[in-house]
């Protein structure tokens, strides 16, 4: 299964900044490769990041982003980013084979997509494009 998974900082805070995203995104694709999750594609902008990867049928999808989402705030702390922390909740949306490179380039263009829309926008997007009528904005939004 091929899984986009988006999920910001805490209050939004644009932590991630230019000088250590490349080094963020190659840490977290080893934990996704140790996971047997292997990540295809991994962008950020100051305040959320995307990841596509293909999850791994022995690992349940929560327990992926448990381990992403503390392994990474670990690292980030241990470089310097001190009151570094992510949301407690994510988004993830399964992919068709056929859609895989389409989602590629979605997320390889995210600093010009965010240029004119905000992460709170796209995010609201996506869930609707999906139907995801379980969806609660208070615990994406307000953690």
């Amino acid at each position: 299964m091929y899984v986009h998974a988006i999920f910001g900082t805490t209050g939004r805070v644009n932590t991630i900044k230019p000088e250590i995203e490349e080094k963020l995104h190659s840490y977290m694709a080893g934990i996704f490769k140790n996971m047997n999750s292997p990540a295809i594609k991994i962008n950020s902008v100051p305040d959320h990041i995307h990841i596509l990867f293909k999850l791994s049928k022995n690992h349940a999808l929560a327990k992926v982003m448990e381990e992403v989402k503390k392994s990474t705030s670990k690292w980030m702390k241990e470089h310097g980013i001190i009151k570094f922390t992510w949301q407690i909740g994510y988004g993830a949306f399964s992919i068709q084979y056929n859609k895989v490179e389409i989602v590629i380039s979605y997320i390889e263009n995210q600093k010009e997509h965010h240029k004119e829309t905000c992460f709170k926008h796209e995010f609201e997007e996506l869930i609707k494009e999906n139907q995801m009528v379980d969806y609660n904005s208070n615990f994406f939004w307000d953690r």
